[in-house]
């Protein structure tokens, strides 16, 4: 949530411009080392050995492991950082050969200057997977709230306080939101040190391979690095297909991508994330217990993706005026980045649940089934969304095409395609371990409730509130009114059909 706030504050400095593209391009680099070094691969090799080992009561070996994978990890991430900086000036003019000069300049000034965010956040992420372990959640997630209102301060600094423009040649406000960037990252290292210091007792930093579970680790760390790899290189080619369709491609499909993210980091990866350690516990010795966790892990999430899901298609383009049209960010820029909103919508359920699945085969110490199965739908998005690109930007809106719709598709079929692979794969290994079509069906159900009860407050409240108030307030009043009847609506119905949140309950705490 306060990733998505820091993108709706630079959205208003920035607009959909030269300058919003190089700063998700130089923001793309410490994502992609943070993705392969970091929290998802983590969780693959080191959780489940970590958990095992304190649930056996084995403190000694899990304090020289965990100290051993931070010193290997450490030394990786500020190598590749240091290699980053080097590099930057040779690589940025032939990846993105369709940047004008001035700009292809700008991008290395702000590479570098994020590089070695690559290794503080690397680093976090062992924090997280020390404190997930211990079932201590609250202040690993919040860390990266420090990251966020770092980046968030530097551009309201930089563009209100000192009055710098986004637009000009030497694009002072990118570079001074990109050293608060850096600021952030290592403030949220900072803030997990009081809740780590009671586990760090035992742990002795290291660059042993010889200590107990590091060369399991590292066996199960290659496949998961292999797939984050193909997962991130999907990415960056993404972006770099997004340049070549003009100036603004870039930005929008990066807001696109957090409003689309932002169901998935709130329920299937925080869902998927807590389940991993208990799910670990029992490990493929427990099969049974393992896909029973499954089956109600995955109703948990269907029960929140489906309806964030239905949301985004009936209502998408209110939510994203309210959010994010002010400033230098237009009405024509909030049509762009609703309809790619809508392209990545139609693969929102299957990716936050691919999450869940792939927790459950890292429980059960099989990183290279979801590892192979990454790789092809990086394969399937690409060359679906290479395809589509071209027809749809022809498709002018404003001064903006539409090609990063083609895009969003291709990522939308490729995380069906993965999904539907992950249940079979794991059929295999733990029997039947589905939500039943009937809990689905009660779900779309309270889902398609909500929907009529918002399409009928905006036919009810747009014309009035759009005659008479600015544009300013009745968007996001409007935004409100439909998205709270939505949501209430919701609520109530699946919990009645008994698919939803235990609301008595919630509400006696």
């Amino acid at each position: 949530m306060a990733g998505f706030a820091r993108d709706a504050v630079l959205a208003g400095y920035l607009g959909s411009g030269r300058a919003a593209d190089i700063w998700y391009l130089g923001l793309r680099t410490p994502n992609i080392i943070q993705n392969l070094l970091g929290e998802g691969t983590l969780s693959a090799s080191f959780i489940p050995l970590y958990a095992r080992m304190v649930e056996e009561g084995r403190e000694e070996e899990a304090g020289r492991f965990a100290g051993a994978i931070l010193g290997l990890v450490t030394a990786v991430a500020f190598g590749i950082a240091l290699l980053g900086i080097l590099l930057a000036p040779v690589l940025v003019p032939v990846v993105f050969f369709a940047l004008e000069p001035e700009y292809a300049a700008l991008l290395v000034r702000v590479i570098r200057i994020l590089r070695p965010l690559t290794a503080t956040l690397a680093v976090s992420a062992w924090a997280l997977g020390i404190l997930n372990t211990h079932r201590r959640f609250f202040v690993s997630y919040v860390a990266p709230v420090a990251w966020n209102v770092a980046i968030i301060g530097a551009a309201v600094a930089g563009g209100t306080i000192l009055g710098l423009s986004a637009t000009g040649r030497e694009g002072d406000l990118v570079v001074v939101i990109a050293w608060g960037g850096l600021l952030g990252g290592v403030l949220q290292g900072v803030v997990m040190l009081p809740a780590l210091r009671p586990f760090l007792a035992g742990v002795r930093v290291s660059l042993s391979t010889r200590v107990v579970g590091v060369r399991d680790a590292i066996r199960a760390f290659l496949p998961v690095v292999a797939a984050r790899g193909a997962v991130n290189l999907s990415a960056l080619v993404d972006q770099f297909l997004a340049a070549l369709l003009g100036a603004g491609a870039v930005a929008s499909l990066g807001r696109a991508q957090t409003l689309y993210l932002l169901p998935i980091s709130l329920f299937g990866m925080a869902v998927a994330a807590s389940a991993l350690p208990e799910l670990s516990r029992r490990g493929p010795t427990e099969v049974g217990l393992v896909a029973e966790g499954v089956r109600k892990t995955l109703l948990r999430v269907f029960s929140l993706l489906i309806p964030s899901a239905v949301a985004y298609l009936i209502f998408g383009d209110l939510l994203v005026e309210a959010l994010l049209q002010r400033g230098a960010f237009g009405p024509a820029d909030t049509r762009v980045v609703t309809v790619v909103l809508g392209a990545y919508t139609l693969g929102l359920v299957a990716s936050g649940s691919a999450r869940t699945l792939t927790s459950a085969f890292y429980a059960l110490r099989d990183t290279r089934t979801p590892a192979r199965l990454a790789v092809l739908r990086v394969v399937i998005s690409l060359s679906v969304g290479a395809i589509l690109m071209i027809p749809l930007d022809r498709v002018e809106v404003g001064h903006l095409r539409l090609g990063a719709a083609g895009l969003a598709l291709g990522s939308a079929v490729g995380a069906w395609l993965e999904y539907l692979l992950l249940r079979r794969a794991l059929h295999r290994q733990l029997g039947s371990h589905g939500v039943g079509g009937g809990a689905i069906g009660r779900i779309a159900l309270a889902a398609g409730v909500g929907a009529l009860g918002a399409l009928a407050v905006r036919f009810l409240l747009e014309p009035p509130l759009r005659a008479q108030l600015p544009a300013e307030l009745a968007g996001p009043l409007l935004a409100i009114g439909t998205a709270g009847c939505f949501g209430v609506l919701y609520l109530f119905t699946a919990a009645r059909a008994g698919v939803g949140l235990p609301l008595r309950r919630l509400l006696g705490r």
